[in-house]
């Protein structure tokens, strides 16, 4: 239909003019962009953000990421700042201020309040000599490409820029920090990215749960381990708790003649396939699969038995 084509060639034209924007503002990233990124890292306190109006949503989603990859932030509402909330910045802080213009009336109270205490303020507006970037000590200034809507009043490609502008920032910082995806489990454990992020050591049995018993034990008292603990495997371990060998279904059925006359290593399989508890589980779910397996010890970075993990374990948590 005309009317289909014309609604989805206008959604291009706003895509592909902010995709073009994002290639301007990678381009003008300078000197002043490694500057923030440093004071980001040496600050003291925290990393506060502020913005009015769509700005403000921007701002509140970009101290969500410093804070989700650590570095620790929160959103001020500009209004809320002149009627107590100054009280929230403290001398160490570093304050991120965004807007469009730089001249947005209700962010003065929250710059003015920076600039008398010495608190550490990064502007981010499109104006260099707007109010907001020459009262900062760092200017991040975007690129003037008007905006999506071709009137200039609907923020969009502003936006966009600076919502990449604050991803780049986060982003750099956590390199440079060598944040992990256990360290972004470590504040993110809901959800399906906490289920992703889970490790094998967050979801294995320990303890008195481990089927675990020493080469020389009679397989009687071995069926009894397999059976008491419900995992259909049974581990060997030396003297100094490493693990070395399983036992199972299959270990069973081809020893089936004379079981009751064998000792678990004379039955167990050498050299099991392991996993390390420091791993992601969804790692361990990648081995079970391959080999095709229910089950899967853990080790700690010595060799040694940490726990056991059970692909329910994996599907209650989550991890597929």
């Amino acid at each position: 239909m005309v009317q289909n084509k014309i609604f989805c060639d206008a959604g291009r034209r706003v895509i592909e003019a902010e995709a073009a924007a994002l290639v301007a503002l990678g381009q003008s990233l300078d000197d002043s962009f490694a500057a923030a990124v440093q004071m980001l890292l040496d600050v003291r306190g925290r990393v506060i953000l502020s913005g009015m109006g769509k700005s403000g949503h921007i701002a509140r989603k970009i101290a969500a990421t410093f804070a989700s990859t650590g570095t620790p932030a929160h959103f001020v509402h500009p209004a809320e700042a002149s009627h107590g909330d100054l009280g929230m910045l403290t001398p160490g802080d570093v304050v991120i201020v965004l807007s469009n213009s730089g001249e947005t009336p209700e962010l003065a109270d929250l710059v003015a309040y920076t600039r008398r205490f010495g608190i550490s303020l990064i502007g981010v507006a499109s104006r260099p000599n707007s109010t907001l970037l020459t009262q900062s000590d760092i200017a991040l200034v975007l690129p003037q490409l008007g905006e999506a809507c071709g009137t200039g009043v609907v923020p969009t490609i502003s936006t966009t820029m600076t919502l990449a502008l604050g991803d780049a920032l986060a982003i750099a910082l956590m390199e440079h920090r060598k944040f992990t995806p256990e360290n972004f489990r470590d504040v993110h454990p809901g959800g399906k990215l906490g289920a992703r992020l889970s490790t094998v050591a967050n979801l294995m049995h320990t303890g008195a749960e481990l089927p675990i018993v020493a080469a020389d034990t009679p397989m009687g008292d071995v069926l009894l381990a397999i059976s008491q603990r419900g995992f259909g495997v049974a581990g060997i371990v030396a003297d100094d708790g490493t693990l070395t060998g399983v036992i199972t279904d299959g270990d069973l059925r081809r020893h089936m003649q004379g079981l009751l006359d064998h000792t678990a290593g004379e039955v167990m399989t050498r050299n099991p396939t392991t996993v390390k508890s420091g791993a992601l589980a969804e790692r361990a779910v990648a081995i079970m699969n391959e080999r095709k397996i229910t089950c899967l010890f853990a080790v700690d970075d010595a060799g040694k038995v940490a726990g056991i993990l059970h692909i329910h374990d994996c599907l209650r948590a989550g991890v597929v």
